[in-house]
C-alpha cells in the first residue's frame, strides 16, 4: 500500500479492520516475538533486508502468530519452531 502524492509520501499504517483488541494483542505479541521467537525473528531479518519497513515486518508476524495460534489449537499439539 503506498501513500504517495506528488512529492509527498506519507507514511502507510496496520489496518483498523477487524477486532482491535485482538489487533492490540497481536500487536504486542509480535513485538515480543520479534525480539525472541526463532522464526518470526528469521522472518522479520528477511523482510527487513528485502527494504520492508519494520511496520510491515511487525504486520507479517502478527499474521504469523495468528497461523500459529490457530495451527496448535486446531492440531491440539504443542508448538514446534520450523527454522533450524
Amino acid at each position: 500500500k503506498h501513500n504517495e502524492s506528488g512529492k509527498r509520501a506519507g507514511k502507510t499504517t496496520l489496518s483498523k479492520e477487524g477486532p482491535g483488541y485482538i489487533r492490540a494483542k497481536l500487536y504486542m505479541a509480535a513485538i515480543v516475538a520479534g525480539q525472541h521467537n526463532t522464526d518470526i525473528k528469521a522472518q522479520k531479518t528477511r523482510l527487513l533486508k528485502q527494504g520492508k519497513t519494520k511496520m510491515q515486518a511487525l504486520g507479517a508476524a502478527m499474521r504469523k502468530l495468528s497461523q500459529i495460534c490457530f495451527g496448535v489449537v486446531k492440531n491440539q499439539t504443542e508448538y514446534q519452531p520450523q527454522v533450524s
